[in-house]
């Protein structure tokens, strides 16, 4: 337990730099891209949905104020194009919501500058917008529609369910779904909480790639495609010239404006089409992006994403950190901490989840 307390007291000292913040804007709703039926998918939500939405409960959380040396609007008025904005885009899925809400806490709690982060909501039923104000009244939002029709059919069988869900692959439209002002993003999955000011990650320096992400070439990176991917040539050459490295797609920062000029929510998309035909990965969303962009990936560090927190995709078994400072961790597989310390079978890293969970009423 000697690595528990040094790492409570990180958390502690981190903690020093949590700051009240001041009123911000809200933001409506965006329209749904390559769509125009965001009302009739409206009026189909189904009562099951709707009913489970208005179950959730979480307590208000607290205002976070900027420190005095904090950038701000010289018009007083905050715009999303404003140049010195964070911006953070996550999804909110009702499996998950609980994860996303203790996401935005962990990440508000731990900056110096809290009222200069942006979060772009990405969502796939609506009237999730003002579970989100009644929570953070005063937070930067603005909440995406994403059409699940968009990827359905692109979408095969993975080997766990949750994986396949329509939302896990709005990730691949950000360029089309965030404003054209928008330039770079930081991309964050829902199971995950920071302990550290989400302003160093945004400054990683990306040089001329389009994505940034902690790598791990230690890994054996054959195991994520098939034999049938590895004995077709014309698949398999796709990595000639490169060192690909194993990356977890759910902590990335990208450029967006690259992206777009380069087109790569095509060519992740086509990757998806030759999967659904010929079967080359068993996971969900993350080879299409190994396929795209391993061996052109610019490395951030490790702290950035202590990944694995949730065990493998079948058993969700408990897990230790890995060597190292931390700055995120991540829950990512099968086992989720609120699922875990709901059921009285917390691994011993979910207690450090535990202080950003919103979920209930005040205590």
């Amino acid at each position: 337990m000697l690595w528990l307390m040094r790492f409570s007291g990180f958390i502690s000292a981190a903690m020093i730099m949590i700051v009240l913040s001041p009123s911000l804007q809200s933001y409506p709703p965006a329209e749904a891209i390559r769509s125009s039926n965001i009302e009739d998918h409206n009026t189909k939500l189904s009562t099951e949905i709707k009913n489970t939405v208005n179950k959730f409960s979480f307590r208000r959380a607290s205002h976070f104020r900027n420190a005095d040396e904090c950038r701000s609007s010289k018009l007083g008025k905050l715009s999303v194009c404003d140049p010195y904005l964070v911006h953070v885009a996550i999804t909110l899925d009702i499996e998950y919501l609980r994860g996303s809400i203790a996401a935005v806490h962990s990440i508000l709690q731990h900056s110096m500058c809290p009222e200069n982060i942006f979060f772009h909501f990405l969502v796939s039923e609506m009237n999730l917008d003002n579970l989100i104000s009644s929570t953070f009244s005063e937070l930067n939002f603005k909440v995406y529609f994403f059409n699940p029709d968009l990827v359905r059919t692109l979408i095969s069988s993975s080997v766990r369910q949750a994986l396949e869900q329509p939302l896990n692959y709005a990730r691949n439209y950000l360029s089309d779904l965030l404003p054209s002002c928008v330039n770079r993003v930081i991309y964050l999955d829902s199971d995950l909480v920071l302990v550290d000011d989400v302003s160093k990650l945004w400054n990683t320096n990306l040089g001329k790639k389009t994505i940034g992400a902690p790598e791990y070439c230690h890994a054996n990176f054959t195991k994520y495609f098939t034999e049938r991917f590895w004995s077709n040539n014309r698949y398999s050459r796709i990595f000639s010239g490169r060192k690909p490295c194993y990356f977890n797609t759910g902590v990335m920062v990208i450029d967006i404006e690259k992206w777009r000029r380069i087109g790569y929510t095509r060519r992740i998309e086509r990757w998806m089409e030759i999967q659904k035909s010929e079967r080359i990965y068993e996971l969900g969303s993350l080879p299409p992006y190994l396929l795209v962009f391993a061996g052109h990936v610019a490395p951030i560090e490790h702290r950035w994403n202590q990944h694995g927190l949730g065990g493998d995709n079948v058993r969700g078994s408990c897990r230790d950190l890995h060597p190292g400072p931390v700055s995120l961790l991540h829950w990512s597989g099968s086992g989720k901490p609120w699922i875990r310390l709901d059921s009285k079978q917390a691994c011993p890293l979910d207690m450090l989840w535990a202080p950003y969970d919103l979920f209930g009423q005040s205590r």
